[in-house]
């Protein structure tokens, strides 16, 4: 899987060596001496790409840029790979979101590892957002009316209860219920809650509206 391997280190030499390593294994690489550096040439995402970053540094430390990188919406992976692992911040960075964290030196089949699979990753969120906003882009196609039958569909509220709740016929529902189906490109009330849930309309632990 071609990439570009962002790698954030203030050691001159190891970006270097790491640069070379990462070219022969296909990559293409961009080398900053500091998370300052990485920040005022903030890497978009568009293209895969993972973020290889150090943890001590002057400055902003990498598990500082990470925090920050978060609050800048930043959804580009990152791996760490340092000569100074401690169980807290190994713990702190992966809880955060961290794909890996390596320690130097590293064997270039581990490393070459790591950052495939934080490029995986990284491709398995991207079809997720983009399934998600066509998902809600369905659902503003619905009128009001079928919106509150959605609701109540998957709510588990069987027609004459949709019709009781809202003060019209079963028909109308019935009628309403084909639409929301077909408005949704949905076959089954299976893929329907199924939707819902996606879209953060339930309650994952009870099944009820959120």
């Amino acid at each position: 899987m071609p990439g570009l391997v962002h790698v954030v280190d203030d050691d001159a030499s190891f970006r270097t060596a790491i640069e070379r390593r990462l070219k022969l294994a296909g990559y293409d690489v961009a080398t900053y001496a500091s998370s300052q550096d990485l920040l005022d040439r903030l890497p978009r995402g568009e293209l895969p790409s993972c973020i290889l970053l150090d943890v001590q540094m002057p400055g902003l430390t990498g598990p500082d840029l990470q925090t920050r990188l978060h609050e800048l919406g930043s959804t580009v992976p990152i791996v760490f790979l340092t000569g100074h692992a401690d169980t807290a911040t190994t713990v702190r960075t992966i809880k955060a979101g961290a794909e890996d964290f390596l320690t130097k030196p590293v064997s270039s089949a581990q490393l070459i590892e790591a950052i495939e699979r934080a490029l995986s990753q990284q491709q398995i969120a991207r079809e997720q957002r983009s399934r998600l906003d066509s998902r809600r882009a369905l659902v503003a196609l619905l009128t009001p009316r079928e919106r509150q039958v959605f609701d109540l569909i998957v709510r588990g509220k069987i027609n004459k209860q949709i019709a009781y709740e809202l003060g019209t016929t079963e028909r109308t529902v019935k009628a309403h219920r084909h639409q929301v189906m077909e408005k949704m490109q949905v076959s089954s009330l299976a893929e329907l809650v199924s939707t819902a849930q996606l879209l953060g309309m339930l309650d994952p632990e009870s099944g009820s509206h959120g």
